[in-house]
C-alpha cells in the first residue's frame, strides 16, 4: 500500500469515527442546561479559555436546583483539567463536550464524561454553551463534502491565484509582471517600451500556467 493510500484509508476511518460520535452527542438530551460545549479556536490561549470556565463555574453557583449545580460544575472542572494537558492550542483548535450524560438507572446516576475533538480543519468560532444538548453543528460541517474552487485574477501588471473552500478564501501565489505604468514618451522610446511590455506580459502569463 502507498504511503498515499495509506493516509486515504486512514483519514476515511477517522473522519467515520467522528461523525459516529458526533451522531451520538447530537442524540444526547440532558435532564436539564448541564451539558457543556467548548469551541476552542486556534489563536486563542489556552490559559484565557480555562479562567472564563472557572468564571462560569462561579456563575453556576447560583442554580436553584443542586442536582444541576453539581452536574454543571462538575463538568467545568473536568473540561478545565483536560484544557490542562494542552501547552498550547493545537493547530485546528479544539472542541470539547462534557456532561452528566443520562442513562438507564435514571436521574441522579448520571455519569459525567468527556469529549474531545481534534477537529479536521480550523475552527471558526469562540464558543461556550451550557445547553440541554451537545452544539455539535460546526464540527458537522466541516465532515460536509465542499466543493473546492481554484480561482485565477490576471491584468497586465499582477496575477493572483486562490483555492475557495466552502466559504474560506485562500490566497495560493502572486505573481508580477514588471510591466511599468503608462510611457509618456513618444518615437523610438515608446516602441521599445511596448515591446517591452509585450514581452513581460507574455512572461507572466507563460509563469501563471506553469504555477497553475
Amino acid at each position: 500500500m502507498s504511503l498515499d493510500t495509506h493516509k486515504k484509508t486512514w483519514d476515511s476511518v477517522k473522519r467515520y469515527k467522528l461523525t459516529k460520535m458526533l451522531n451520538q452527542l447530537s442524540n444526547i438530551a440532558g435532564h436539564g442546561t448541564e451539558l457543556v460545549t467548548v469551541y476552542v479556536p486556534p489563536r486563542r490561549p489556552i490559559f484565557e479559555v480555562i479562567g472564563q470556565l472557572r468564571n462560569e463555574s462561579g456563575t453556576a453557583s447560583n442554580i436553584k436546583s443542586d442536582l444541576t449545580r453539581t452536574h454543571v460544575q462538575d463538568a467545568l472542572s473536568k473540561t478545565v483539567e483536560h484544557l490542562k494537558l494542552f501547552k498550547e492550542t493545537p493547530d485546528n483548535g479544539l472542541a470539547i463536550f462534557c456532561g452528566a450524560i443520562p442513562n438507564s438507572k435514571g436521574i441522579g446516576n448520571e455519569k459525567i464524561e468527556l469529549y474531545s475533538v481534534l477537529p479536521p480543519k480550523p475552527i471558526q468560532i469562540n464558543l461556550y454553551r451550557c445547553d440541554d444538548h451537545f452544539w455539535t453543528d460546526h464540527i458537522k460541517d466541516m465532515l460536509k463534502d465542499e466543493k473546492v474552487i481554484g480561482l485565477l485574477a490576471i491584468d497586465s501588471q499582477e496575477a493572483g491565484l486562490g483555492i475557495l473552500t466552502g466559504d474560506r478564501w485562500e490566497v495560493i501565489d502572486t505573481l508580477t509582471s514588471g510591466v511599468a505604468g503608462k510611457h509618456r514618451q513618444g518615437g523610438q522610446s515608446a516602441r521599445r517600451f511596448e515591446r517591452l511590455q509585450i514581452m513581460h506580459k507574455k512572461s507572466l502569463s507563460m509563469n501563471t500556467k506553469l504555477t497553475v
